[in-house]
């Protein structure tokens, strides 16, 4: 779970990753917020993070992040896999996010999990040559599924 004394390195790991980047006032206040927030940890060092909101049924994925330098290895795949499985111990039935449609390694990512696209807001991200949209994507969670033995 990520802690007040990860800030820094998730704040790093971000400006690595990201051409504008969440401030480290956003994520404190996910903290406080008390989001589900894990960091990705490779030989000490903090590599990625993620962070979801959950309430009424629903999810709501803020940000998933590696750092580039580790980058096409899994590790988003696993980050978003345990989100999911948080959700889905949460009783969220779907799980939205919004993702840049440049960000064609998140989109197919995303998509190879189940989710799809239902929906896109204009001018919601910032960009180098004023704004770009984001597409809005939705994953139907299957229900736990309870193991009983006999």
């Amino acid at each position: 779970m990520m802690q007040p004394a990860d800030l820094k390195a998730i704040a790093e790991v971000e400006k690595a990753a990201y051409e504008f980047p969440w401030s480290l006032e956003i994520f404190r206040d996910c903290l406080l917020a008390g989001y589900y927030a894990i960091v990705l940890e490779l030989d000490g060092v903090v590599s990625g993070y993620s962070i979801m909101s959950i309430a009424a049924g629903e999810a709501h994925v803020l940000n998933l992040c590696v750092h580039p330098r580790v980058q096409h290895r899994g590790y988003g795949r696993r980050l978003l896999n345990t989100l999911l499985d948080k959700a889905r111990d949460a009783d969220a039935e779907k799980v939205f996010l919004e993702v840049r449609p440049s960000n064609t390694n998140a989109l197919s990512l995303y998509r190879s999990v189940g989710f799809q696209e239902i929906g896109i807001r204009p001018a919601y991200y910032q960009a180098r040559w004023g704004r770009e949209d984001a597409v809005i994507l939705a994953a139907q969670l299957k229900p736990k599924t309870t193991e009983t033995s006999e």
